[in-house]
């Protein structure tokens, strides 16, 4: 048997991420199909495993960081690091009501495993005190709670946790089976699950996380809980067909439900959230709001999405806004078919940076997936977003070289689908650009993809950035505040002046010859720039063409192509 820790520590938390996301991987489809509450939209498993994913991402980034020498101890981050990383992460990932869920039961454990007097590595009470803070903080955060959920099995869990004695893999094994004996029983404290001849999909998520727990501390694994409730045993696919009541068990019913789910992160003040609370539950259901310390995710359904974007606008400062349909004929109507569209025969999915940059790919014909800044897309999202696509064949954009495993990996997931997929490596979203002006879905696939790739190739890029801290470039030392001018992913240029910089980069570039310049600007570009670097490039370039786009809230201030 493989050595496991005794206690919790760091290294168990990274073990018990990677292990977790696995085992939703492999049991999302299952999830997906028991999904009937709140809403049979057929996703559960796929948010949650969506929702871990960023939290894996995050406890790696903490370890490769103290790897490279930025901790104390190189290569050994300590369990307050791995659990404020991981809670972080499943935070600003979360998806759905289950995985906004999922978040604020990690965010719980964290609490207590990351406080001010916490200890290098939790023992077997500890554990239990995070697991019962979880569940506890997780009830709080649903504004109208019910039985039979994945709050019931948390519950169920923390309570078993408590009660037994000895080391972090006793109390792991006993959290689990408790949270088993609850799945097993949340069809006979809700109707909508017992019609349905399923246990809820969150709770059985949930139960996969717990086994990954037990896995991570004793090296054994649980045998997995039945998807199926008692009683008589419908297909699976009635989970797509059943109305699902509203959260609130004492709210007037009505037919359907409301249309649109909303997600968004929030920065803002406790008193301020508080309002966001009583407003947003008079606007609709499935509230659950998670978060502290000035950072909240906000999931609810509604009618009206634009009030509750509005409702987190005069809260704090909304971004990273998530707003799904769940259309006509859909989760919330009675006995709704589900029929799946004809697949088109190709289609593009590209990661951009900017919201503006979006709307130019959009328009483009391609499927967008946006990279907000310190928050690139998880290989999950990526997955999601080519399924979104529904083609037979699709060609995937990266534009960032650090992106690539990640879209290697969506691509090796979806080809297992049956989908032929293409990944150009795009190291910018201006090669991106370059790729998609010479798309032609109507040429052989492999055709299209040598064209794109090509063209890309043929792209140099460039971007002009400021400098967040003060560290060793090709260029020379940076000091935090200056600008720099990175050609083809290396600092080239250090600069003071921004207009100046991007001038001296524009420069560079084309002293080896081109013939069309692309600017794509960001918000905190000033207004004047795209104009100098224009009038350079007819003063002194001829017959070089040049391009501008406005990228909106993007990374970089200025990126810049030159094919």
């Amino acid at each position: 048997m493989p050595q496991v820790p005794q206690t919790f520590d760091a290294l168990a938390v990274r073990a018990w991420c990677g292990l977790a996301l696995d085992a939703l991987g492999r049991a999302r489809e299952e999830i997906d199909a028991i999904n009937v509450y709140p809403v049979a939209d057929g996703d559960t498993g796929t948010n949650l495993y969506l929702t871990l994913e960023s939290a894996a991402t995050a406890v790696e980034a903490v370890f490769a960081g103290h790897e490279a020498g930025g901790g104390g101890d190189p290569g050994r981050p300590t369990l307050a690091d791995a659990v404020r990383a991981m809670a972080h992460g499943a935070l600003i990932g979360a998806r759905g009501n289950s995985g906004t869920i999922l978040a604020q039961l990690l965010r719980g454990m964290a609490q207590v495993l990351a406080g001010d007097d916490a200890p290098a590595h939790a023992d077997g009470t500890g554990l239990g005190l995070a697991l019962r803070h979880a569940a506890d903080s997780a009830w709080q955060a649903v504004a109208h709670p019910v039985e039979g959920t994945v709050l019931t099995v948390a519950s169920a869990a923390a309570d078993a946790a408590g009660a037994a004695d000895g080391d972090c893999g006793s109390v792991a094994r006993a959290a689990y089976e408790g949270a088993c004996t609850a799945l097993a029983e949340t069809p006979d404290r809700l109707d909508v699950l017992r019609q349905a001849g399923v246990v809820d999909a969150g709770g059985r998520g949930l139960v996969t996380v717990l086994a990954a727990l037990v896995e991570s501390l004793t090296g054994e694994t649980p045998r997995g809980p039945a998807a199926r409730g008692p009683g008589p045993h419908p297909r699976a696919e009635a989970a797509h067909t059943v109305a699902a009541p509203c959260a609130d068990d004492d709210a007037p019913s009505r037919p359907g439900g409301p249309a649109f789910e909303v997600i968004y992160l929030l920065e803002a003040e406790d008193a301020a959230v508080a309002r966001l609370r009583e407003r947003l539950d008079a606007l609709g259901d499935s509230l659950v709001v998670v978060g502290g310390d000035g950072l909240w995710n906000v999931h609810v359904h509604v009618d009206d999405a634009g009030a509750a974007v509005e409702a987190g606008v005069e809260a704090g400062r909304p971004y990273r806004i998530r707003i799904t349909h769940f259309g006509a004929g859909d989760a919330h109507a009675p006995g709704a078919e589900r029929l799946p569209a004809e697949r088109v025969q190709r289609a593009v999915v590209a990661v951009v940076p900017g919201e503006g940059l979006a709307g130019l790919y959009t328009e483009a014909g391609a499927t967008a997936v946006l990279a907000r800044p310190g928050e690139p897309p998880a290989s999950g999202e990526l997955v999601q977003a080519v399924r979104r696509a529904h083609a037979r064949e699709v060609v995937l954009l990266p534009n960032d070289a650090e992106l690539r495993h990640t879209a290697a990996a969506a691509a090796e997931q979806v080809r297992a689908e049956g989908v032929r997929v293409a990944l150009i490596p795009t190291r910018s979203a201006v090669q991106g650009i370059a790729a998609l002006a010479v798309h032609e879905p109507e040429r052989r696939f492999d055709e299209d993809v040598v064209a794109m790739t090509s063209a890309a190739g043929a792209t140099r890029y460039a971007e002009v950035t400021v400098a967040e801290r003060q560290s060793w470039t090709m260029a020379g030392i940076c000091q935090a505040g200056d600008v720099l001018g990175l050609v083809d992913g290396d600092v080239a240029v250090i600069g003071q002046d921004l207009t100046e910089t991007a001038l001296a980069v524009l420069d560079r570039m084309l002293a080896a010859g081109g013939e069309l310049v692309t600017l794509v600007v960001g918000d905190g570009a000033p207004e004047s720039v795209a104009e100098r670097l224009q009038a350079r490039v007819r003063e002194a370039y001829l017959a070089v063409d040049t391009v501008v786009h406005h990228g909106g809230r993007q990374g970089s201030v200025l990126l810049i192509g030159v094919e």
